[in-house]
């Protein structure tokens, strides 16, 4: 190696070292080359869809709009007679790009090292692909990625418009006019994983765009750097985590773990779980994942909970099938009354139930009360609405002894009452039990809350009704 070679090449590597980031500018350690990573810019809403093989003959594509491509990686040795003789040797490699495209960069490059008169030539390099890679492969929005059917290990990257790289056959002929170039490499693994491969690196370098900027938070209204904020993906709002993490724990506490919206008013975008993760504690984020799972599966009407109190284990049902039997505890149980199952027989209903059903059979239309007979019989419905009617006016018309519950009637007389059942004495106003010996002096101590009030709510007919105390009685 001549001194003056010696001396251009760290010249050049120092310069490149300067001039780009480490993760774009990488120097080898043991020999005189490195890796230079260079991500083209893309106009604003470029467009990748994923074209599938022709016999799925799939018409619908399913379209993204990405800001940043994985990007071309250029590794690189310089040799010792570098840059009075030979040029680097190089691989360049990419994850969107097929190999005929790629092959044809290489040409291109070693056509600038031509033209560069043996003078340095990685940064005349590394602008080329950066400024013109787009351009000189004709590569504009929508980006269409599909598999090539005549050699699978390779994809096809391609616009809609027809162009010399554009369209599948002309690509196998550009194979044959122009070989492929073993410095050339497509670096991914499968088809299936190039869209995975470019919508990651999009997300990470996006957020890396945003960890470097400063925002408002929409909240607090301070000045923070994108690293210390989060937007929402849908509606791009920015709020600093701090005003979030507080956000976020106060509905997971409340249990709205559906409700975690942005907080801009009448915005409907919702936070990631991933987003949720990074703000709130551990024990909090347990909280809200189970919340969150037991909420979703209460809107499938396939699935149901274990009716034991002591198992609640999530049970699956067969569709058109109302018989659950728990995985857990191995109870077999109606799905729509949660009792015993009892095969084709009419549910029994609880207490609690009769309510709503009877509400529910009052506001449905026809169709709607002939299902509901289905479901628990016509005799079961008539006699919950009975049941139900029965214990409404009770409870407007009745009380309950405080010593037994039989349910007194209270026609006329006055407060001092005396249950039928029991024969307890009772005040109607308070429902105190009274004293055996002495009933009426509830009545006549100031000390007591119905003092004076013993005829409290009596409309007299005649002076002898208040005297006598023959009506002081309720009836059952």
């Amino acid at each position: 190696m001549s001194s003056r070679d010696k001396e251009e090449q760290e010249d050049e590597l120092l310069a490149l070292a300067s001039i780009y980031e480490e993760d774009e500018f990488k120097r080898a350690e043991s020999a005189q080359g490195g890796e230079i990573s260079i991500c083209l810019e893309l106009p604003p809403s470029f467009k990748i869809f994923v074209h599938g093989d022709e016999q799925q003959n799939k018409k619908d594509l399913i379209e993204y709009i990405v800001s940043f491509l994985p990007p071309l990686v250029l590794n690189f040795e310089l040799p010792p007679d570098y840059p009075s003789c030979s040029s680097p040797k190089y691989t360049l490699s990419c994850k969107w790009l097929s190999r005929v495209q790629l092959s044809t960069l290489c040409t291109c490059l070693d056509r600038i090292w031509e033209d560069n008169g043996s003078c340095v030539v990685l940064f005349s390099w590394m602008q080329f692909i950066k400024e013109e890679t787009l351009s000189f492969l004709l590569i504009e929005s929508p980006l269409e990625i599909q598999r090539n059917n005549k050699g699978k290990s390779d994809c096809i990257f391609s616009n809609n418009k027809e162009n010399e790289f554009g369209s599948q056959d002309k690509t196998e002929n550009l194979k044959e006019e122009f070989p492929l170039d073993p410095r050339a490499i497509q670096d991914v693994e499968s088809w299936a994983s190039v869209l995975r491969e470019i919508l990651d690196f999009d997300q990470n370098q996006q957020q890396k765009t945003f960890n470097s900027k400063v925002f408002t938070c929409s909240v607090c209204f301070c000045e923070k750097l994108g690293i210390d904020c989060i937007y929402f993906k849908e509606c791009k709002h920015v709020y600093c985590k701090a005003c979030l993490k507080e956000y976020f724990e106060i509905q997971i506490r409340d249990g709205n773990v559906q409700c975690l919206n942005c907080p801009e008013p009448k915005c409907t975008s919702i936070a990631t779980p991933a987003q949720v993760k990074e703000l709130v504690e551990e024990e909090m984020f347990a909280r809200y994942d189970r919340l969150l799972l037991q909420s979703t599966l209460d809107l499938m009407t396939d699935v149901v909970y274990c009716p034991r109190t002591i198992c609640k284990s999530v049970v699956v049902l067969e569709p058109g099938n109302t018989m659950g039997v728990c995985p857990g505890c191995h109870y077999a149980f109606c799905a729509l009354c949660e009792m015993a199952y009892h095969g084709v027989s009419p549910c029994r209903l609880k207490a609690e139930k009769l309510s709503e059903l009877r509400d529910e059979y009052v506001k449905s239309d026809e169709s709607g009360k002939k299902l509901l007979e289905k479901i628990y019989g016509h005799r079961v419905i008539e006699k919950a609405m009975e049941e139900l009617c029965s214990q409404e006016w009770l409870d407007k018309n009745s009380k309950a002894c405080p010593r037994c519950g039989t349910h007194i009637q209270k026609e006329n007389g006055c407060n001092k009452m005396t249950c039928t059942s029991c024969k307890k004495y009772f005040c109607w106003l308070c429902m105190s039990p009274l004293s055996r010996v002495n009933p009426y002096g509830h009545f006549s101590e100031p000390s007591s809350p119905c003092f004076n009030e013993l005829f409290q709510g009596i409309e007299f007919e005649a002076e002898d009704e208040f005297l006598s105390d023959e009506d002081d009685d309720g009836i059952v």
